[in-house]
């Protein structure tokens, strides 16, 4: 009797038919000469620190670093502790009895490192001497499936994943432990998360909102040249900037009375820009927040479900590329893609002979390929999941399709000693363009032909026209914008050493980017506005107490990636690793358990009923006099009021509008909050209700 484990009970299932063990028990099934159970994801995680006998938080117990780490069942909150989550514990039971009944276990957990350790941590806390081998596939057809089947590999083959995996678990548990709890200390007020991964990228969004608002924004003035030929209609800039509109007005008519623009220089160049390559994870939320509006994390929920459904291949791939041997199967998938009705004029624009082979590379594809569909062509799914099955299918489109050939045309004009820039984009060959009419970029100068300018031609001016603009601040983070630089991090890093050593390597991989930003936003670290990503209150205190530590090093968390990739492939001793970890965590702890809080006062402000200055906590706004008494909580119907509103408040009386406050029935609404001289709080509604809530 061979056991076979899954991650998830959907996966199971399919496994479970396809080896015919096809009698459902409760939590595994059974016939064929299997047993298929399945796990919920993390079964068995690390212990935290109450399971080694540490209980709260206390200076003296710091840094944490167990001689040996446990594990244990996976728990759930309960008030201010930990209790086993009891669905879990049942599966957990049902698990050991499977391996105890079996002779091998086939590994059928996702195939990359976070399911490798989720089936490890599982098998070493039961105690658990059966052989075993590894499942490893890239999709879940039924094809797929069988061919794996038939080539298991072995279960050593896949230890260097275990050891990476369960260095950076650890590791992250000694960072996030350790650094969460010197600094929550050091504080004296609220909870004060940290991590390995989360800190650097709450660095990132500060320090970007800082350098935002801090951008001395400036108006400046340009001539905008209006021409034409041969009848054709363009436009030029100057290259000269104006600070003062008057003396731009004053050019403008000197210029105007010359009535004519002499050609100074004319450039033709011929342009390729080659076909994209597949998405990666990463690469696919990217386009999925810029084209769609969805989060990092709702788009990996959406890419998981339809795996599970067998239409797209592994999501969580870090690889843009192919292997050489599934080349031979695209131009089947892409005759399939031809059934559905949002892609089939664009699988007739594209023709086998013609296609574009450049995303295969044996040596770029590691644990999986890039993100492809299958050959199931989906005919019902939600609108979600149909905008992003779309984008996926119609990335490999673009992707097959030749290059788009361009002809760039550069040219310069003089009005007597001023000049004006041109750049006019004539599509030559649209290639993987035409797929999804992708000229976005060149809408301002894309023309379909161009006149024939020869140096020294005299130009009749059409019109001259004065152009207000501003200088533009370094651009808020949207989540796209976050997940390139993560992504990219090394090109952030101010030291040239570091960056050239760290080009293109990331914090965090391509699984764990999203829920990276979904745990600042659970800590009330960030929030959106529209679609831009702002700290709080409380994520800017942070970074102010953090920006100069270890903790917030991006190239350090970069290097640590360097490190993982090294355990995985045998080339570093992850003893070694561990230990040099240990030593920096104890820095760190130092770093933090020495931090001062700034004072609270805020000295400006006064508290409603006695005038005297307030204090302003995590939770709290409170008088600096004890014997008032009066305090505002920070948190109204779950959203967490910021300085600027709470500063409105105690000036003004009243809050800019807030937005999606939840009631007592769990419904959003927005309204203004009102401060009265007693220190009484009310609600104004749009329609100008109001309603008591303190």
């Amino acid at each position: 009797m061979k056991a076979i484990i899954a991650e998830k009970p959907s996966v199971a299932y399919e496994l479970a038919r396809i080896v015919g063990a096809t009698n459902k028990k409760d939590g595994y099934c059974e016939g064929g000469g299997f047993l298929v159970t399945w796990a919920f994801g993390h079964l068995v995680g690390l212990a935290m620190p109450e399971d080694y006998g540490i209980k709260g938080f206390s200076n003296e117990s710091l840094p944490i670093i167990p001689n040996e780490f446990r594990l244990t069942g996976r728990k759930v909150k309960s008030g201010s502790g930990f209790i086993y989550d009891e669905g879990s514990k049942r599966q957990l039971a049902v698990v050991e009895s499977v391996f105890k009944r079996c002779e091998s276990i086939i590994v059928a957990t996702d195939a990359g490192r976070e399911g490798e350790v989720i089936f490890r941590f599982i098998y070493q806390y039961l105690g658990c001497s059966k052989p075993f081998e590894r499942l490893w596939i890239n999709s879940l057809t039924e094809k797929s499936i069988i061919q794996g089947f038939k080539n298991l590999k072995r279960g050593s083959d896949c230890n260097g994943l275990f050891l990476a995996g369960k260095e950076r678990a650890q590791c992250d548990w000694l960072v996030g432990i350790n650094a969460t709890q010197a600094l929550t200390v050091a504080l004296g007020d609220g909870l004060f998360s940290l991590g390995r991964v989360q800190t650097p990228t709450l660095a990132l969004i500060c320090k970007r909102y800082l350098a935002h608002k801090s951008f001395p924004t400036k108006n400046y003035y340009q001539l905008e040249l209006s021409l034409g030929k041969e009848g054709v209609n363009f436009k030029s800039l100057s290259v000269s900037r104006f600070e003062e509109k008057d003396k731009a007005e004053s050019i403008r008519r000197t210029l105007e009375r010359v009535g004519t623009a002499e050609v100074k220089q004319v450039e033709k160049k011929s342009d390729t820009i080659q076909a994209p390559l597949l998405f990666d994870l990463t690469g696919l939320q990217k386009e999925a927040s810029k084209k769609l509006g969805y989060s990092a994390q709702r788009t990996l929920e959406i890419a998981q479900q339809l795996y599970e459904k067998k239409f797209i291949t592994y999501p969580r791939t870090g690889s843009k590329y192919i292997p050489e041997d599934v080349w031979p199967e695209i131009p089947l998938v892409i005759l399939a893609l031809s059934s559905r009705a949002s892609c089939k004029d664009c699988v007739e624009n594209i023709k086998w002979e013609r296609y574009n082979k450049h995303i295969v590379n044996d040596v770029k594809v590691a644990d999986h390929h890039g993100i492809l569909i299958t050959e199931n062509i989906p005919t019902r799914l939600s609108a979600d999941e149909d905008a992003l099955y779309d984008m996926i299918a119609r990335r490999l489109l673009e992707a097959v399709s030749p290059a788009c050939h361009r002809e760039v045309t550069y040219v310069t004009l003089g009005i007597l000693h001023y000049d004006f820039n041109c750049r006019a984009i004539k599509i030559v060959s649209a290639g993987w363009k035409v797929i999804n009419g992708n000229f976005e970029q060149e809408e301002d100068v894309l023309v379909s032909d161009f006149p024939d300018l020869q140096i020294g031609m005299q130009l009749n001016i059409d019109s001259l026209q004065v152009l207000s603009k501003k200088t533009k601040p370094p651009g808020l983070y949207t989540e796209a914008d976050l997940l390139h630089t993560m992504e990219n991090i090394g090109a952030s890093v101010e030291n040239e050493l570091e960056r050239n050593m760290l080009r293109s390597m990331g914090i965090g991989t391509p699984a764990t980017r999203a829920a990276v930003i979904e745990t600042l936003f659970d800590r009330g670290y960030i929030r959106r506005e529209g679609r831009s990503i702002l700290p709080t209150d409380k994520g800017m205190l942070v970074y102010e107490i953090v920006a100069d530590k270890k903790i917030a090093d991006a190239a350090l968390t970069a290097q640590w990636e360097i490190a993982f990739e090294k355990i995985e492939n045998g080339d570093m001793d992850a003893r070694i690793f561990h230990a040099d970890v240990e030593l920096m965590v104890g820095e760190i702890t130092r770093e933090l358990l020495n931090v001062k809080r700034k004072s609270e006062n805020i000295a400006h402000l006064s508290c409603p009923k006695c005038g005297s200055g307030v204090i302003l906590r995590e939770k709290i706004i409170k008088c600096n006099d004890e014997e008032c008494g009066w305090k505002l909580y920070r948190n109204v119907c779950g959203v967490q009021l910021q300085y600027r509103e709470i500063e409105a408040l105690l000036t003004q009386g009243r809050t800019p509008l807030i937005k999606k406050m939840m009631g007592r029935n769990k419904k959003p609404f927005n309204a203004y909050i009102l401060l009265d001289g007693s220190g009484s709080t009310t609600f104004e509604f749009e329609e100008k209700r109001k309603e008591k809530f303190r």
